[in-house]
């Protein structure tokens, strides 16, 4: 009789759970399913949005577990297990870990931005945080220069991404504007063909319309008349272009006995008379 009774209790468990069981092994096929193809169609959408590949990888793996979070949460509420506890934990332990993280959620945040938004890539030469260099690796929460001086330079993606960046090589071509300083007693006229026929000289200065070489006054100094020397090169010539053009137009203008001055101070004596 009491063998009975527990086939019958059994019996009745499992008419009660049967399909309940059945409900969640159906929902977690179809639900895996359904992630799987809702994941390639991201996946596809960010290949040619031309996501990094760091972001890609991050942010597909992050919309994978929170689906099989949701999914798992919903197969246990199937089954019958009361899952507003797990929501709970979950949230809690979200909260937790975000307080205890803030510095480096504000990184991951600005990576991705910076990411998204591509102010930079890998080979740009910029200018952020008071530090210059040639950007080497752009991770989820710090971006690597290498420096003229080739150390590395670490910069946390937070403080990259909510200040100034200046892009040298964002576009193809740069203006570069050389200051010559000139003695008062010069002939302008003559220092300003001496530069201006020393650039036209490189072959590599850009000619096009709007960007011709131009010289101009560009400041009457304390001790010099100070002129600007303005041109157009692309990025691959313009260090080679300048520092060319540096070398040259003092060597040009000093033997044009244009005299290029240094700032000094003149003292005047008076004899007191009694």
């Amino acid at each position: 009789m009491e063998t009975q009774k527990w086939i019958d209790a059994g019996y009745n468990l499992i008419i009660e759970f049967a399909p309940k069981v059945l409900a969640a092994i159906t929902i977690w096929i179809v639900g895996s399913w359904l992630i799987n193809i809702l994941i390639r169609g991201v996946r596809k959408a960010m290949n040619k949005a031309n996501y990094d590949e760091s972001l890609k990888t991050f942010l597909l793996n992050l919309l994978k577990w929170t689906f099989k979070v949701v999914l798992i949460l919903v197969v246990l509420g199937t089954v019958g297990i009361e899952t507003t506890s797990f929501a709970a934990v979950i949230a809690a332990t979200g909260l937790a870990i975000g307080l205890a993280l803030q510095g480096s959620l504000a990184n991951f945040a600005g990576g991705v931005l910076i990411l998204i938004i591509k102010p930079f890539k890998i080979g740009d030469f910029i200018k952020a945080q008071g530090v210059e260099g040639t950007v080497k690796e752009i991770s989820i929460f710090n971006t690597k220069l290498n420096t003229f001086g080739n150390q590395l330079a670490i910069i946390p993606n937070g403080k990259l991404s909510n200040d100034n960046i200046i892009n040298f090589t964002g576009e193809n071509i740069r203006r570069e504007n050389l200051t010559f300083g000139v003695s008062y007693d010069s002939d302008i006229k003559l220092t300003k063909d001496i530069l201006l026929e020393l650039v036209n000289e490189q072959e590599l200065v850009l000619q096009e319309e709007g960007k011709i070489p131009m010289v101009v006054v560009a400041e009457l100094a304390d001790s010099s008349v100070n002129l600007s020397l303005r041109y157009w090169a692309k990025n691959e010539d313009f260090w080679n272009i300048r520092w060319t053009v540096l070398e040259k137009g003092k060597k040009r203008l000093e033997a044009a006995g244009i005299e290029i001055p240094f700032p000094q101070t003149d003292v005047h004596l008076y004899k007191e008379t009694t």
